[in-house]
């Protein structure tokens, strides 16, 4: 049998419906936040599941068509580089989480929230976990579907603006992301309020 990363446990309670919820793009420069919500059957198991930023590129596309297709519900939200702007990025990452919930096909009963922050919605009964991703099975699956649902998006962007390296970078505010912005400015999928020191001198003076 399967079995999934020693440190993950299958669900928090016996007999509720739990949905694991994660969000993956917090830091980047450029980009929107994905955030997911998973549910996973009790019998899941799968050697690969870990939190995501532990786990390679190729093992993530590997998991993602296994836990779309097993999970008994899941969804996928991004949240846009304007909204970021206009509410901050920890309220973005709350509302693509809470935007996500209401799309899954089954209503959970329980939340489990990566992270120690999130707001009550619509009724849901929710448990925010500190290192979640590494916890809880179904907090693993929604960060792999954050993760290479963003990915996938910036690698798609990234042919509109090449001299960025979005395809390599994510969006992240690498040296080599951070000497494009200085030579070719902000585009429109830049997020304006994030203003790293390094940009400072020149763009928000």
């Amino acid at each position: 049998m399967r079995k999934s990363a020693p440190s993950l446990r299958i669900a928090m309670t016996p007999d509720l419906i739990e949905a694991g919820c994660d969000e993956a793009g917090r830091g980047p420069l450029a980009g929107p936040v994905a955030a997911a919500a998973v549910i996973l059957p009790r019998d899941f198991h799968h050697p690969l599941l870990n939190d995501s930023k532990k786990m390679t590129a190729r093992e993530r596309e590997t998991l993602r068509p296994i836990i779309e297709k097993e999970a008994l519900a899941w969804a996928v939200e991004m949240v846009s580089p304007e909204e970021i702007d206009k509410i901050n990025i920890l309220s973005a990452s709350i509302t693509g989480m809470q935007r996500a919930v209401r799309r899954l096909s089954l209503k959970p009963q329980l939340l489990l929230i990566d992270g120690n922050k999130f707001r009550p919605f619509d009724g849901y009964r929710y448990e925010t976990v500190v290192h979640g991703d590494a916890t809880y099975a179904s907090i693993a699956a929604a960060s792999v579907l954050a993760k290479t649902w963003r990915d996938e998006y910036m690698c798609k962007i990234a042919k509109e603006y090449p001299q960025y390296g979005w395809e390599k970078n994510m969006g992240y505010p690498t040296p080599e992301h951070i000497v494009a912005i200085k030579e070719f400015g902000l585009t429109p999928y830049h997020r304006q309020s994030f203003h790293p020191k390094e940009l400072e001198p020149t763009l928000f003076d």
